[in-house]
């Protein structure tokens, strides 16, 4: 059975971090990262993380105590980094302009964070017990924030009227499919389109689908 207690390990507890032990760290996330996109939080051991990144299980405690520690750093990570395209969204902005741009940096991050995506993915399919607060708090807010500038451009004619929360949904799974279903994706499309041009052919196609169905119908 593994360990529970969340206390921090010696090398937190350093006054000033080498930088060996960054070093460390990032070695000890980056294999996590890769165990648990695979295998989910139950599905792991410290013993995976430890043969995936190359060190023995004693000389990965030294850095990270339990699993928990190690997950709630990459959840905090990813949460961080999933969440600033929609904090760049800007009320002042062009509403296509601003939606063209979400939706191409959320198709850059399933790009560039498959990993990171699937992540995040296993934790709210086994109910999201290690971030429900922050879904219900910071998220929720920042949903709300950004639902209300939606709802100020369809007020303004700028858009077309419709349910902001289910938009800001519908994008983040569309794009996002490129990063959780990326096999199956590149299994369909095949090996003539399933190169790196996929995600340009996909930005184009959810900009259509988007920016379309948000077109103010102008009366004649």
């Amino acid at each position: 059975m593994e360990e529970t207690d969340t206390a921090a390990p010696r090398a937190a507890k350093t006054l000033r971090r080498t930088r060996i032990q960054e070093e460390k760290e990032e070695q000890i996330l980056s294999a996590a990262l890769d165990v648990f996109s695979q295998h989910g939080f139950r599905g792991t051991t410290i013993d995976q993380i430890a043969e995936v990144a190359g060190m023995s299980k004693p000389n990965l405690l030294y850095y990270f105590r339990t699993k928990e520690a190690i997950h709630r750093a990459l959840i905090d990570r990813v949460l961080q980094t999933w969440l600033d395209p929609l904090r760049a969204f800007n009320a002042e902005g062009d509403p296509e302009q601003e939606i063209r741009s979400y939706i191409r940096r959320k198709l850059e991050m399933a790009r560039d964070f498959p990993r990171e995506s699937r992540l995040f993915a296993n934790e709210v399919l086994q109910g999201a017990p290690h971030i429900e607060d922050e879904l219900k708090g910071p998220l929720k807010a920042l949903v709300d924030e950004k639902a209300e500038v939606i709802r100020a451009w369809a007020r303004a004619g700028k858009i077309a009227r419709c349910d902001p929360y289910h938009l800001i949904f519908s994008i983040w799974s569309t794009t996002q499919h490129y990063a959780d279903f990326d096999v199956q994706v590149r299994a369909v499309l095949g090996q003539d389109h399933a190169g790196e041009g996929r995600f340009d052919d996909a930005a184009r196609y959810l900009e259509q689908l988007f920016l379309n169905g948000l077109a103010v119908q102008r009366r004649v």
